[in-house]
């Protein structure tokens, strides 16, 4: 093959595959945190694509909270604490939230039995849930919305499937626009163009979707200014 192209997750795996077939990641939260290039400008090896880190983009989802609940001050965090890009991500979360004067809870999951009791273990002591997405969290996806919907907790994820599906709101890079620059990076490669000479991209485009028909069930009055702002109203 001339090309491979995929997610961050998988890229440890294939480098471990070859060394020169060219890979190109769609979506990566941090690539060199990860491993996966050497810098986000000179990518190194055999390696590049496009990368979802933004280091304010937990700091604007923390305050879009805040506007669709002025007094939010215990915010609770799920992930899974195996997978090391979302313990960065956590991080970057709780020193949000603290820059606002709000207080973490962190759900930590493993596994799909963990979801329950952690949710059991908040005891109605958290005004919103930040989800922070993982293969494990998407494959329990609809038992973490009804949870939470369960528990009255708004929540706010990454990207718009997730909003479709039941979650509240969502803020983050426009995964439409993140694949076709990828293309944009194949058709370059495949013209010449070296992986490590091709510098790893960052979002340009980014979204705020919001879920009507959930705030209803949660009995949230949804601020005009912010449905203005809305990328996408799902009713």
């Amino acid at each position: 093959m001339d090309v491979i192209v995929t997610n961050g997750p998988a890229v440890a795996t294939l480098k471990q595959a070859t060394s020169v077939i060219p890979i190109v990641f769609a979506v990566a939260l941090d690539p060199v945190g990860g491993g996966l290039v050497a810098s986000l400008a000179q990518p190194g090896g055999n390696v590049t694509g496009q990368s979802t880190q933004q280091s304010d983009l937990a700091g604007k989802r923390v305050e879009l909270l805040r506007d669709v609940v002025p007094r939010l001050r215990r915010l609770a965090i799920i992930l899974n604490v195996d997978y090391p890009s979302a313990v960065l991500e956590m991080g970057e979360v709780q020193a949000a939230a603290r820059a606002l004067g709000i207080e973490v809870a962190t759900l930590e999951i493993r596994r799909a039995e963990d979801i329950a009791p952690a949710f059991a273990a908040l005891k109605g002591q958290a005004d919103a849930l930040y989800v922070v997405v993982d293969a494990l969290v998407v494959a329990n996806l609809a038992r973490i919305n009804i949870l939470a919907v369960g528990a009255r907790l708004p929540t706010m994820f990454n990207t718009r499937a997730y909003v479709k599906a039941g979650g509240l709101m969502s803020y983050g890079p426009n995964l439409s626009d993140l694949f076709r620059r990828t293309a944009d990076m194949v058709d370059k490669i495949l013209r010449g163009a070296k992986p490590a000479d091709i510098p790893v991209e960052q979002p340009t485009k980014f979204d705020l979707i919001i879920n009507l028909t959930t705030a209803k069930a949660l009995g949230l009055e949804i601020p005009p200014t912010l449905l203005a702002r809305a990328d996408e109203v799902i009713e």
